[in-house]
Order: structure tokens, then C-alpha cells, then sequence
């Protein structure tokens, strides 16, 4: 019987297949101890020479790191790790003797590594990150469909910034002229909400502002979500209530990958809403009481944001920023027309900002006031301005950073970790 590795508990005492590469291997004198992977999961296979004759464990002793072979044997519960299998080999088929693995045991510089990111998706390591990714992935999707959202899907390339055309990518479009590379979905979201109320997207997004930090990439993964009739409360309990949702689903989930990592899951544990709120106004005067030399009017950084949740167990909201630091989309304050409506979520543990979202401009004249005061002329927010002129409601959204979200799950240093090829400033290949 052919399995998966992550099945074989399921055939404790029965003989089963198991097909993938040989990730370690050690000999001590007439036992064989192989490491294999195969995608689902790692498991020792013990080889005696006694069992499997002398010409395969010869066979056996020439195999190199990440050869492909297919090995059959007994599964057995491990003799000394509680819940752990392990296999009885009993005869070995070697698909490819590999060439030296370029990556050993030994340390390799982040350079090395990225430039042979195709190999080290192989890692353990890298290896348990991607598949915390698709768990989170796979989460949001519950999530949204609980909800009643659906996945629209929004164009990558676009006519027309959604913040500031400075940060694009800017390509050549045929005969129309310039386009860019999208920076978000946002704007195409909220016009199909119009049409079926609730709506989420999720792609690839592109920055092209030159920021080397630990949690900048220039290609990354967004997941926006709009609603028809949900003003700026309700919208921040939806993200808080996401946030929560995926976490969970993780440490349910997750449990092997996390362990792999060595993430202390007592913090992702206490995630659990309502989140810490503060107003812009508040969080301004907290860090000037910690010590920063923030004014009103400025952005937080990364310092900024690690003070705002140094002590805290959940992730913490600041809201209603001034307006004339954020896009032209966001609604004003009706308290204050020098704020507006939004937030951004900063997630504990160094995560940084990982949701930043708003409730959108619903009225005509303001929206388009706005737009010519951020000096963006021309038909390319026409379709946009429609929105309000049949039918406008009260909506907002957000978007969540997949790979940041991914990050502090997963508990790693640079965010280059959480994609399987990522594009930074200096870094295009693999």
C-alpha cells in the first residue's frame, strides 16, 4: 500500500510504500538509519543488514543527500518517543542517486541560501513555514465564507494608483500608454460589493519604495476584503475577528510545523478579541510618554510600534489617523474633519503593522474633492466617482498582509522566510 507519510500511524504493524527522498542518513555498523521525507511529513526508516541482505544495504550505504527512492516496510511505533513512527525497511527502490547537495549541515550566509532558494524550500524549517502558510490561507477563506463573502477577483494591472504613484511599478501598455503593477485591489473590490455585498480578493501585490527592512518585500501577497453596510466599528471587529480565527486554526493545525520552528505558542494562545483600541491622538501621547520623539503628524515606525505593544497580549488598533497622512478613499471623522475613519493593526511579539484598512468616502462631492486635492487629474478615477453616484452606501474594507500574518505565526526573524521566491530590492532570482 502506498502512503503518505503523514498517514502511517494509521498502519501501525501493516507494510506500506512510501515514496520521496532521502533528507539524512547515518550508519552504525549494520544498521541504517534513513531520514525521509516526502512532502507530508519526515520519518525514520531503520535498514538492518541482516533484514534486507547485503547487496541492498551496500545499495543502501551509496545513496547520497535528497536522492529519490521509494522504500517499503513495517510501520512501528518509535521505542522510546510517544506518538512517533517509524519504519522497518524492507526492501528499497532508488529512483536517482542525487549529486552533492550543495547545502549541508554546516552554516550558510542568507545570501547562499537565497541564491539557492530552490533547494532550501527543502529545509525543515522552510518546509513547516509554507505549509503555516497555506494553513493561514486556508483560514482566511473560511473565515470569509462564513461570513458570506465571496473571492473576486481584481486585475494586477492597473490604469491608476490606489495610494501613491510614486510606489509602482510602472510598465509600458500597448498602444495606452502607462499602467502599473497593482499595489492593491482595493478600489476594484469596492465597486463589486456594490454588486454582491461582501467580497474579498487575494494575489500579488507590488511596491516598488526602496525599504530594506525585515518586513518589506517588493512582491507579496494581499488579501483585501470589502463590505457593503459596515461602518468603521463593525469593520475592525471583522478584522479582529479574522485575526483570532487564523490563529486558532493554526495551533490546531499546525502543531508539527510550529514545533519545528521552536515557536512558543503561549502567546498565540492568549490571542483572543476584543483587541487593545487606541486613537491616533492616544497612541501619539503613549509613545511621547515612553520616550519617542513622535509628533502628531507623523507615522509610527518600526520603534514606534514595538513600544505601542511591548506589554500587550493581543494585537492593538490605532484609529482615526489625520487625514492628511492617509489616501484620498478614507471618510472623514464626522467628530473631526482633520481625522479620518481608518486603523492599522499592529500585532504583538515585533509582528508590526499587519492590517491597515478604513471605512471609504461614500459621498460624491467629498470623494471628489479629495481626488483633486491629492492632484490626481484625469478620467482614471471616473469609474471610481460612479460608485457614488448610483446607489453609494456606507462600506469598508482592509487589507491583510498575508506574509507578515505568516511571520509572527511562525515566529521568524525576516520576512524573505515566508515566501517561497522573495523579490527585494536587490534580489530577482531564483
Amino acid at each position: 500500500m502506498i502512503a503518505l507519510i503523514k498517514q502511517v500511524s494509521n498502519f501501525v504493524g501493516e507494510e506500506v510504500t512510501v515514496r520521496g527522498w532521502l533528507y539524512n542518513f547515518r550508519c552504525s555498523g549494520k544498521i541504517a538509519f534513513l531520514e525521509l521525507r516526502d512532502g507530508s511529513g519526515f520519518l525514520q526508516a531503520v535498514a538492518s543488514k541482516e533484514e534486507v541482505g547485503e547487496e541492498m544495504f551496500d545499495t543502501i550505504g551509496k545513496l547520497t543527500q535528497e536522492s529519490s527512492i521509494i522504500v517499503t516496510g513495517t510501520i512501528v511505533a518509535h521505542p522510546k518517543q510517544e506518538g512517533v513512527f517509524e519504519m522497518q525497511v524492507s526492501n528499497i527502490k532508488v529512483v536517482q542517486i542525487a549529486q552533492e547537495y550543495p547545502i549541508t549541515k554546516k552554516e550558510h550566509g542568507p545570501d547562499f541560501l537565497l541564491n539557492n532558494r530552490h533547494l532550501w524550500l527543502r529545509s525543515k524549517k522552510q518546509w513547516a513555514i509554507q505549509r503555516v502558510r497555506d494553513v493561514v490561507i486556508m483560514a482566511m477563506y473560511e473565515y470569509y465564507h462564513s461570513l458570506e463573502y465571496i473571492k473576486i477577483d481584481t486585475p494586477i494591472i492597473t490604469p491608476n494608483a490606489c495610494e501613491d504613484a510614486t510606489e509602482l511599478f510602472e510598465i509600458e501598455y500597448f498602444d495606452e500608454g502607462k499602467a502599473f503593477l497593482s499595489q492593491s485591489g482595493q478600489l476594484y473590490l469596492e465597486a463589486a460589493v456594490m454588486s454582491v455585498g461582501r467580497a474579498f480578493d487575494f494575489g500579488p501585490t507590488f511596491r516598488a519604495e526602496k525599504s530594506k527592512t525585515r518586513r518589506h518585500l517588493t512582491e507579496f501577497w494581499m488579501l483585501d476584503a470589502e463590505a457593503a453596510y459596515v461602518e468603521h466599528e463593525e469593520n475592525m471587529k471583522i478584522q479582529e475577528n479574522l485575526i483570532c480565527f487564523v490563529v486558532k486554526r493554526c495551533l490546531e493545525h499546525c502543531a508539527t510545523e510550529l514545533a519545528i520552528l521552536e515557536r512558543d505558542l503561549e502567546p498565540l494562545k492568549k490571542i483572543q478579541a476584543p483587541f487593545i483600541r487606541l486613537t491616533y491622538t492616544e497612541a501619539i501621547d503613549k509613545l511621547q510618554q515612553l520616550g519617542s520623539d513622535i509628533r502628531f503628524g507623523d507615522d509610527l515606525g518600526n520603534d514606534d510600534e514595538g513600544l505601542l505593544t511591548q506589554n500587550e497580549e493581543v494585537p492593538v488598533f490605532i484609529h482615526k489617523w489625520p487625514k492628511k497622512i492617509k489616501p484620498f478613499y478614507m471618510k472623514t471623522d464626522p467628530e473631526n474633519p482633520d481625522l479620518v475613519l481608518n486603523n492599522d493593526l499592529i500585532g504583538i511579539e515585533g509582528a508590526g503593522e499587519i492590517i491597515g484598512g478604513s471605512q471609504r468616502e461614500d459621498d460624491y462631492d467629498i470623494l471628489k474633492a479629495r481626488i483633486q486635492e491629492m492632484g490626481f487629474v484625469g478620467e482614471e478615477y471616473e469609474w471610481y466617482l460612479d460608485l457614488r453616484k448610483y446607489g453609494s452606501v456606507p462600506h469598508s474594507g482592509y487589507g491583510v498582509g498575508l506574509e507578515r500574518v505568516v511571520r509572527w505565526i511562525c515566529g521568524v526573524e525576516h520576512i524573505r522566510e515566508t515566501i517561497p521566491y522573495p523579490r527585494m530590492i536587490s534580489r530577482l532570482k531564483p
